[in-house]
């Protein structure tokens, strides 16, 4: 690969405390992004998970927020962009582009903004969505450019009043693990995957109801559940829900597992049930990678990776019954398990890889850095 310049610093904001899809957008970008000449550094403002859970080993500052309007935390950020001759800002939350819009103003370098899902529509509370919306949206005053990580967030944010000139789409990518690994076909015992920062817009709930449906029809299948659940209550609610349908034992919850890859090795199947707030969600992406069907609801920025019957299965969000349909009937193979698990492989590797979204990341920093220099 050709490199028009060496050693371009990049200070990405995130926020840190989780490892889920959007610090996992962010830990391929600095593995990758070197490959297009440019050097990553991160500034984590809720120090948790994300450093202990990374691959790449760029520098990592801990600048935390003690509160969510704690905007000392910009004044630490400017002071290591100008120490360290970092040439521009990249903010991944309505959070992190709240301190990263002032330390970029300091500093006097451009910013980015990354939108990996709709501001208005990221959480079950209104007034949070709103407060969330209007932050990111006071904050975004002057930004140098918008990346959506999927066609309809772009739209979402044509809608919202942005121009056109400021919005770059960059759809996520993953690694590609190896190749396409050799697999026998499930059962008799099938095992549905489910991957996720449990929460309740993730539609655990239709998932459980599902699975008490396949097994009320007299389906041999387990949930294998990856990722921990944002709040203890939220946890006591679906496991008491399972047991109350009486298919507690039929869940095997694995929690937080850092090699994902693995953990998709022991699935047959992946669901991902949204309700709503995907922007374009790595855990597909993963899944096609390491050949594993993918069903998921027809939410958002799904439907641009998934084609119904080829690539995965799509189903109606908040719909029980054709979601518990749509995995009955790959275990039928009225869809061919084998077909659709090489199709999606393919189609990860040709437009969804680790390459494919940090070169686009990169042309966004070219256009910027070029443009300052005319």
């Amino acid at each position: 690969m050709s490199k028009n310049h060496e050693n371009i610093r990049i200070m990405h904001v995130i926020n840190g405390e989780f490892f889920s899809g959007a610090e996992r957008v962010q830990d391929v970008l600095a593995m990758r992004l070197p490959d297009y000449g440019y050097e990553i550094g991160f500034c984590c403002i809720k120090p948790g998970k994300f450093s202990a859970c990374r691959n790449s080993t760029v520098p990592i500052f801990d600048t935390f927020m003690k509160s969510k309007f704690d905007l000392a935390p910009a004044l630490e950020i400017a002071r290591i962009v100008k120490r360290d001759n970092y040439s521009l800002l990249h903010t991944h939350t309505p959070r992190a582009v709240l301190v990263g819009r002032i330390a970029a103003w300091l500093s006097g370098v451009p910013l980015v903004h990354h939108v990996h899902s709709p501001t208005t529509r990221d959480t079950e509370s209104v007034w949070r969505n709103r407060l969330n919306s209007l932050i990111e949206r006071l904050s975004l005053v002057g930004v140098a450019q918008l990346i959506p990580v999927s066609k309809s967030l772009e739209f979402y944010l044509k809608k919202q009043g942005w121009s056109e000139k400021r919005i770059t789409m960059v759809a996520n990518g993953v690694v590609t693990p190896t190749m396409l690994p050799v697999r026998d076909a499930p059962g008799p015992e099938w095992v549905i995957g489910s991957v996720a920062l449990f929460r309740p817009r993730k539609g655990t709930e239709v998932l459980i109801q599902a699975l008490a449906s396949l097994r009320q029809a007299g389906r041999l299948v387990r949930l294998r559940a990856v990722g921990p659940f944002e709040a203890m209550e939220y946890e006591k609610t679906i496991k008491e829900m399972a047991d109350r349908l009486g298919i507690g034992d039929m869940i095997d919850w694995i929690g937080f597992a850092q090699d994902v890859n693995a953990e998709f090795t022991r699935m047959d199947i992946l669901v991902l049930p949204s309700l709503f707030g995907e922007g374009m969600p790595m855990v597909i992406l993963e899944a096609m990678a390491t050949g594993v069907p993918v069903v998921a609801s027809d939410v958002e920025g799904i439907p641009e990776v998934l084609e119904h019957g080829k690539t995965g299965l799509i189903v109606p969000a908040s719909d029980i019954k054709q979601l518990a349909t749509a995995i009955g009937d790959l275990i039928d193979n009225k869809y061919d398990w084998y077909a659709m698990r090489e199709d999606s492989y393919r189609l990860q590797v040709a437009s969804f890889s680790d390459y494919s979204m940090a070169k686009g990341v990169a042309r966004v920093y070219d256009a910027i850095l070029s443009s300052m220099h005319r």
